[in-house]
């Protein structure tokens, strides 16, 4: 079994009256995941808490990991499943949904699933990556070079997601995955972190607080958690806030 510490905090922020956001830490299994959900009225809360619940109890029952994509591509149609036919018997839940990034440790590589504009990222070397691509119509644009990232930022509609969890009655998580070295660190977060906090500012903070990676302990994981919310908090707050950070060891 990989050896890994990790600090997972979810935030309310500074505006909204409730938390959307629920995160998954199951270390048992190697698996971690942001969940973000939306849908009015408390459709959003309702999404990613059952996210979270279906997730561990996904991962609590199977016995064997030989094909962790698989592994990875059932666990998010079963919550999709289930947050979607939850919906389809209460009326007023219906359309909501939840954006998933997860992360699932196993055979020498890391494999992640995503769906909607939760990201996972990589720190490694005083380098930071970004290892997911958003579903939103912000990355449809971009990809289809209508505009650049820093006009993107300027974008009405940057929080127009075009795929999530729960909201129809399939879906196709994106995968991708890496082979980890001793002292990667990984950071899933929502955009509650990301769509606040500039990808340097974050490098900034997790350099500055991680700098002796090779041996980072929990507690200092937890600081920089804690740093990387309240940074997003003092840039307005205006979304909930979820940052996991895994470190290999």
């Amino acid at each position: 079994m990989t050896n890994i510490i990790f600090n997972g905090q979810t935030d309310i922020g500074r505006v909204r009256s409730t938390n959307q956001d629920s995160i998954c830490l199951a270390p048992k299994h190697n698996f971690f995941a942001v969940a973000d959900g939306m849908g009015g009225h408390n459709g959003g809360d309702i999404a990613s808490q059952m996210s979270v619940k279906l997730l561990k109890q996904y991962f609590e029952k199977i016995e064997t990991t030989d094909d962790p994509i698989k592994t990875l591509k059932t666990s998010i149609k079963q919550v999709n499943s289930g947050i979607y036919q939850h919906a389809q018997k209460n009326e007023e839940l219906i359309g909501m949904g939840t954006t998933i990034v997860s992360a699932f440790v196993s055979n020498n590589k890391i494999y992640m699933a995503n769906i909607g504009d939760s990201r996972a990222y990589l720190f490694k070397n005083n380098q930071l990556f970004q290892l997911t691509k958003d579903h939103s119509l912000v990355q449809e644009k971009l990809n289809l070079g209508i505009y650049d990232r820093e006009a993107a930022k300027k974008d009405k509609q940057k929080n127009v997601l075009v795929r999530t969890v729960g909201f129809e009655e399939k879906v196709e998580p994106d995968i991708y995955q890496f082979k980890y070295q001793s002292g990667d660190v990984i950071m899933l977060c929502s955009d509650g972190l990301h769509g606040k906090v500039s990808d340097p500012d974050i490098l900034y903070l997790l350099a500055s607080e991680l700098q002796n990676s090779k041996n980072t302990t929990e507690e200092e994981l937890k600081k920089c958690v804690s740093r990387l919310i309240e940074q997003a908090n003092n840039n307005g707050g205006n979304d909930n806030i979820s940052v996991i950070l895994m470190k290999i060891l």
